[in-house]
Formats: structure tokens, C-alpha cells, sequence
């Protein structure tokens, strides 16, 4: 591994330190990269899917966003009961929790497959989605413990970089398995049962990949299970209610989680269409089965740039990335949508490259001091992620409403990220 998170001093000053010690698992850290590199890769399969269910259901671009807004409703929906259960077990039995309902929605696609029903795809979409909630409570602030607090962002952004490994990895491979199964005739030429059998036959690659997931994910908890006693010197601080809430009265965390649930949905808007994006006459007018691969430049740049810039934080204030990081995000969508062909397509790529730093930056930036609390900062940042099922639901109805013009839409991502780029200079000074 070329960087290993603690393998440099790091030059963020030591005034956002906080007061937890490390916790005692020497080598755990490679455990939770291998989470990262798990939820990241399935939630970037909903970028393949969402082109597939639209032509077999007939969809709109509102209700393809279905898919986005059911997978990402279930951070809201879980988040903090998320929390309270992984406060509850401990961080190695809620891994295990979260796996096991991770299998259970990869499960799911075989009667949503073979019923050829939409709405059991969501419902499955949404299960998987609560596991992946309760896995990502557990690994953000656990990859924190994990080392010396001084290089907390570093870390944090060197186990998104697995994330983006795996962001990068699923969706080139769902997209040769899931879009190269399309065929020649489309939904909207058939209906009654030549509708229902076409719809189950070309759905049937979904769920074979959905139970090769499945299989992998229950590998991944019984080892966990195995290992369920290694961590030491984990301690939670207890709490009623809703737990959380009350730290959004702190401006730096609230502004933090209203800038996740913001770039979330940028992010997941971006990625849901650029398939569809890409295909178009203007950009490079290929079919979805053919381009379907360069999803995989999207996401490749985000794990690119969280390697390159572990780096960087380590060396410049995470404030000040994270601002250079949104604006060059927006001037790309900018040259993007003003442009055509190559042009229009790869500086619509290279977006993932700016975004990749964003979401463990703003988490670190948001949660510092948090101590104790960082399991409640963790399930309310989770619940920020959410954002995911709102902002696309609102491009898609943004798109439908400009005739399906997909780059006019691309006005919604744009204020997301000059919100960011206002919480970058808000967040440049440390923490007190």
C-alpha cells in the first residue's frame, strides 16, 4: 500500500484533536477499508440500474429517481436508530448487523426479478440501503479511532479512496452484465405478457449479480463475527431520544450536515443520468450498452483524487481543499453543458475527480470535537445523506419538466456545490 494512513506527520494543527485515545486493534483498520470498499461499490450499482428498470418499466425521469430516492431514503430512515444500535452492540456486532440486512435486500432481487414488479425492486433497494446505513455508522468513526486524532481527515479520506475503489469497480462490471443483456427490442413495443416474460427475462442478470453480492456479503459477516471480540477501549456516551439532534445547534455541525446531504445529492444526481447523458446526440451519441463502462471514469476520478488527496490534507487546510475542491466542480458542469462531444463528456467525468475529497472532509470538518458523541454525529451525518433520495428526485422532476434535457438540470448540482464551497472557507480555521 503506498500510504498507509499513519505512515506521515501530519500538518493539520493539533487543535482539532479530540479528546479520545486510539482504541487498541492493531491491523482493524484494513478491516474497515474493506467496508468501504463493500457499501461503496453497491451503491454505485444503482447507476447501472436505473437506465435498465427505465426501459423496462417505461419510466420517467421522476420515477427512475425512485431508485435513488428509496436506496437513499433509508439514511434518514435508519441513520439514528443506526446509531443507537451500534451504541448498543458495539462497533464489530453492528458491522455484522449491517452485513446481514445488506444480504437480506440482495436477496430481495429474486422475487423483484422474477415477479417483474417495480416496486419490489425499491422495496429491496431499500433494504439493502438500511445495511448499508448501519455499516457506514460504524466504519466513519471508527476508521477516526484508529489512530493519532492530528490525522483524522488523512485517514478518513485514504479509507474513502476503498470506497471509491470499489465505486469505481462494480459499476464497470454491473454495467458489461446488467447493460449488455439490453436487447434489441425495447418495453414500450410489447405489452401484456410478452411485456411481463420480456421484463423478466432481461431482469434476470440483476438478480444473479444481486445473489453473487449476497454470497460474498455473508462470507464478509462470518468473518467479522470471528473477530467480534478484537476491538478494545471502545466506549460510546449514552443518550435518549433522538440522539443527535441536538448537536445540529452547533453551527459548524449543522452547516456540515446540510453540506453532506447537499453533496450527496449531487453526487448521486450526477451519477444516476451520465450514462443517459453520455448517450445523448450532443454528447456522444452512443447507445447505454456501449458507453455503459465510463461510469467507471466517474467514480475512478473520485479514488484517484482521495489518494492524491490524503495527501494534500495532510499539507494545506481541509477548509480551503474542499472550497477549490466544489468551485472546480461547477466550473466543469459549466464547460460540460455549454459544450458537445468529447469536451461535454469528459469534463462531466472529471467531476468525480473534485468530488472526491468532499464527503470525508466535510465529515471531518463537521464532527470535530464531537468525543464521546461522535457515534450521534455519525448516524445524524447519515441521516444527511438522505440527500441522495431528495436532490435527484428533484433533478429528475426538473429534467421532465424541461422536455428531458438532462444538462438544464444540471443547475441543481450547481448550488449544491456553491453551498459547499461556502462551508470550505466557513470550516478553514480549526474547530475550538
Amino acid at each position: 500500500m503506498a500510504l498507509a494512513p499513519d505512515a506521515a506527520t501530519s500538518a493539520i494543527p493539533a487543535s482539532i484533536e479530540d479528546d479520545r485515545p486510539p482504541v487498541d486493534a492493531p491491523g482493524l483498520q484494513y478491516f474497515v477499508f474493506g467496508l468501504f470498499f463493500i457499501f461503496g461499490g453497491i451503491t454505485s450499482l444503482n447507476d447501472v440500474i436505473i437506465p435498465k428498470l427505465k426501459e423496462l418499466f417505461t419510466l420517467n425521469w421522476t420515477e427512475a429517481m425512485l431508485v435513488q430516492f428509496c436506496f437513499f431514503a433509508a439514511y434518514a430512515i435508519i441513520g439514528i436508530p443506526g446509531a443507537k444500535l451500534v451504541k448498543k452492540i458495539g462497533y464489530m456486532r453492528g458491522a455484522v448487523a449491517g452485513l446481514l440486512t445488506m444480504m437480506a435486500g440482495c436477496l430481495l432481487f429474486i422475487p423483484a426479478s422474477q415477479t417483474a414488479t417495480y416496486a419490489i425492486f425499491l422495496f429491496a433497494l431499500f433494504v439493502l440501503a438500511s445495511g448499508v446505513v448501519i455499516v457506514q455508522v460504524v466504519a466513519n468513526p471508527l476508521i477516526s479511532l484508529l489512530g493519532p486524532p492530528s490525522t483524522t481527515h488523512s485517514r478518513l479520506t485514504f479509507a474513502q479512496a476503498f470506497n471509491s475503489l470499489g465505486t469505481t469497480i462494480f459499476p464497470i462490471v454491473g454495467a458489461a452484465l446488467i447493460l449488455g443483456s439490453l436487447a434489441t427490442i425495447s418495453a414500450d413495443q410489447l405489452s401484456g405478457a410478452d411485456l411481463q416474460a420480456y421484463r423478466q427475462a432481461e431482469s434476470e442478470a440483476i438478480w444473479q449479480g444481486y445473489l453473487g453480492l449476497a454470497a460474498l456479503i455473508a462470507l464478509v459477516a462470518l468473518t467479522v463475527w470471528l473477530f467480534r471480540n478484537r476491538l478494545q477501549g471502545e466506549t460510546h456516551e449514552a443518550s435518549e431520544g433522538l440522539a443527535g439532534l441536538d448537536l445540529l445547534k452547533r453551527g459548524r455541525f449543522g452547516y456540515g450536515a446540510l453540506c453532506i446531504f447537499l453533496y450527496v445529492g449531487a453526487e448521486v444526481s450526477i451519477g444516476s443520468v451520465i450514462i443517459n447523458y453520455l448517450s445523448g446526440e450532443r454528447v456522444l451519441g452512443q447507445p447505454e450498452s456501449v458507453i455503459g463502462w465510463m461510469i467507471g471514469l466517474y467514480w475512478g476520478g473520485a479514488m484517484i483524487g482521495r489518494f492524491i488527496g490524503s495527501v494534500f490534507l495532510r499539507l494545506f487546510s481541509p477548509g480551503k481543499i474542499l472550497a477549490f475542491n466544489a468551485a472546480g466542480a461547477i466550473a466543469l458542469i459549466v464547460i460540460s453543458t455549454t459544450s458537445s462531444g468529447s469536451i461535454a463528456a469528459y469534463s462531466l467525468l472529471a467531476v468525480g475527480l473534485m468530488n472526491s475529497i468532499m464527503f470525508p472532509t466535510i465529515f471531518s470538518l463537521a464532527c470535530e470535537k464531537l468525543g464521546p458523541r461522535a457515534a450521534d454525529g455519525s448516524g445524524i451525518i447519515n441521516v444527511a445523506i438522505c440527500g441522495g433520495a431528495i436532490v435527484p428526485l428533484i433533478y429528475g422532476v426538473v429534467a421532465d419538466a424541461t422536455g428531458g434535457d438532462l444538462a438544464v438540470a444540471m443547475i441543481i448540482p450547481i448550488i449544491c456545490y456553491a453551498i459547499i464551497a461556502g462551508f470550505g472557507v466557513f470550516a478553514r480555521k480549526p474547530a475550538s
